[in-house]
């Protein structure tokens, strides 16, 4: 295949998993009319980010892990696309993943990969919920072509990017959730966005593949589950707490908390992320083919030229000019 059209689809919280379906749905069904072949969503697509508090609450959203299987398997095949999906996995009581799944157009489920990489951070909690991924760094084989599939956390990591390239994948695909804290200066938060932003480049650059990130956009607070029903599939968010942009906000939920006198909410509406977006796309050299902005929803068709992606490949040699007789010790956390 010599051109790809691929898709990019990220969304703010809609306030219930049926909503979020819907508005993902409803953009697929958008690229995929665009002629998408490759559709990739944003990480935890079916719900709020979760992991900014330590909750044992929010185990039940794993619960609908086989339903969503099936939900996205027929939308795959409803649309003719290969879908990249990102979804909360209980794997049995006890054990849970942050599990990127793959669809292919027929339905079928193409592969998985789990999550290697776990952040522990102010608001990312991650650990607290995931275990880490025990399917290595594998490819995944589809119709359009062999995908390296990774999640937010691992683009940090040039080794997992590297041992896909060294196991055939044709592209590096991220679904993420990442972003600010409305705390730190603009400065600080143009730091953040551009480191995030060079490494994933140096991806691109240095194993002469596409990367493809999905991130998560708009606003999202801290508190945002301690109000949630416990119904978590049908129980939705009040419109009353969204904002003007369909937003999480802080200040309507602190309205909220005050007006049902429930102090103790109302005191710990602070602090919460403000998802950067900026969606990407990179060719095999680094080159900038698509980055959204910081706010917008997206549902992004790129034609992407795979035989140029090819190209560069035999062009820019690294594979051959690899030292592995020299690399023995990358194995160590550090070398002392």
């Amino acid at each position: 295949m010599k051109n790809l059209k691929i898709a990019l689809v990220s969304q703010k919280f809609a306030g219930s998993v049926l909503k979020c379906r819907q508005k993902s749905v409803e953009m697929i069904e958008k690229v995929a009319k665009d002629g998408a072949k490759l559709v990739i969503l944003q990480e935890l697509h079916e719900w709020a980010y979760f992991c900014q508090s330590e909750r044992v609450e929010n185990f039940a959203l794993a619960e609908n892990f086989n339903e969503s299987l099936k939900f996205w398997g027929e939308t795959a095949k409803k649309f003719g696309i290969v879908l990249v999906t990102s979804l909360f996995e209980k794997r049995a009581p006890g054990l849970f993943h942050n599990t990127a799944i793959v669809f292919e157009n027929n339905g079928e489920i193409a592969g998985k990969y789990r999550k290697m990489h776990i952040p522990d951070d102010p608001n990312f909690y991650e650990k607290f919920y995931f275990t880490p991924g025990d399917l290595g760094f594998e490819p995944i084989n589809t119709s359009v072509g062999r995908l390296g599939v990774l999640v937010c956390w691992d683009q940090w990591y040039p080794e997992a990017a590297r041992l896909m390239a060294l196991k055939g994948a044709e592209i590096l695909i991220y679904p993420t959730a990442i972003g600010w804290f409305d705390g730190d200066d603009e400065v600080e938060k143009s730091r953040q966005l551009e480191a995030w932003v060079a490494v994933q480049r140096g991806h691109a650059v240095a194993n002469a593949l596409p990367v493809i990130a999905v991130n998560r956009v708009g606003f999202e607070a801290e508190t945002i589950s301690d109000i949630i029903k416990e119904d978590n599939f049908n129980g939705e968010i009040s419109d009353e707490i969204l904002n003007e942009n369909d937003e999480i906000s802080c200040e309507n939920l602190d309205k909220i908390c005050k007006k049902s006198n429930d102090k103790k909410n109302a005191t710990k509406i602070s602090n919460g992320i403000r998802f950067w977006g900026n969606s990407f796309v990179f060719g095999a050299q680094g080159e900038q083919i698509f980055r959204a902005n910081s706010t917008d929803e997206i549902a992004k068709v790129v034609e992407l030229d795979m035989q140029r992606c090819e190209n560069v490949r035999a062009w820019w040699p690294f594979l051959r000019d690899r030292r592995i007789d020299a690399y023995d010790k990358l194995t160590k956390r550090f070398i002392d």
